[in-house]
C-alpha cells in the first residue's frame, strides 16, 4: 500500500470517528442521509411559479403540451368595435368617423391591397375573421397571422419566434405576434443598429 491510499484512508476514518461515537444505533451512512435531506435556510426555491395574470390557454397544439398566450383585448384602446359599429357591414354614420376613429391607421400589409374585411368580420366586429369566414377572438390573433405566415407561425409555437413571458422555467407564456407587430403595418421601419458600447474617450 502507498503512503497516498494510507493517507486517505486516514483521513476517512478520522472523518468518521466523531460520527460514530455520537450515533450508537445510526450507521455513518443513516446520518450523512439525514443530514443531506435537511434543507439550507434561505437558499430554497419556490418550484411553484405562479402564470401572469390576463393570458389565454393557446389554440394550437405543441409536442410539450399546452402553453399560454399573453391577452391583449382590454389593451386595445377602441375595442369593443361593435360600441360604434353595428352588426352591419355598414360604418356608422358620423361626420369623418373613419379618419376620427380610424385616422391613425396606416394599412401597409403585403403585396396586395388588404381592405379591412380582409382580417376583420364584418358582421361580428368584435371578431377577426379567417379567410373561409371563421371567427377568431382578438386574444388569438396569431391564428388568423398564421393562415398566411405559415413558416414563422410554425417558429412560433416552437418558440424559435417571438418572446416568452416571466420565467424560463415553469409554464409556457408567450407574446402573440401583435404584441411586437403592427397588424395594419408589421414590417419594422428601418434603423440602425443600436450600440450599448461607450463612446471613446469615456
Amino acid at each position: 500500500m502507498n503512503l497516498y491510499r494510507i493517507l486517505t484512508i486516514a483521513l476517512v476514518l478520522a472523518g468518521l470517528a466523531p460520527l460514530r461515537q455520537g450515533l450508537a444505533s445510526e450507521s455513518a451512512l443513516d446520518a450523512l442521509l439525514a443530514e443531506a435531506d435537511q434543507p439550507i435556510v434561505g437558499q430554497q426555491v419556490d418550484a411553484n411559479i405562479p402564470l401572469p395574470e390576463n393570458i389565454v390557454r393557446a389554440r394550437e397544439n405543441h409536442p410539450d403540451g399546452t402553453f399560454w398566450v399573453k391577452a391583449r383585448k382590454d389593451r386595445i384602446e377602441r375595442f369593443r368595435c361593435s360600441s360604434c359599429h353595428s352588426g352591419k357591414a355598414d360604418l356608422p354614420r358620423v361626420n369623418d368617423g373613419l379618419s376620427l376613429a380610424h385616422g391613425d391607421i396606416s394599412l401597409n400589409h403585403g403585396r396586395r391591397q388588404l381592405a379591412c374585411s380582409t382580417c376583420h368580420h364584418e358582421q361580428q366586429r368584435d371578431f377577426l375573421a379567417l379567410e373561409g369566414g371563421d371567427r377568431i377572438d382578438f386574444d388569438h390573433a396569431y391564428q388568423l397571422c398564421g393562415q398566411c405566415h405559415f413558416r414563422q407561425k410554425q417558429d412560433w409555437i416552437g418558440g424559435a419566434h417571438g418572446k416568452r413571458e416571466d420565467y424560463w422555467d415553469g409554464e409556457r407564456v408567450i407574446w402573440s405576434c401583435t404584441e411586437c407587430h403592427n397588424p395594419h403595418a408589421p414590417r419594422f421601419e428601418k434603423r440602425w443598429p443600436t450600440t450599448y458600447s461607450k463612446p471613446l474617450g469615456e
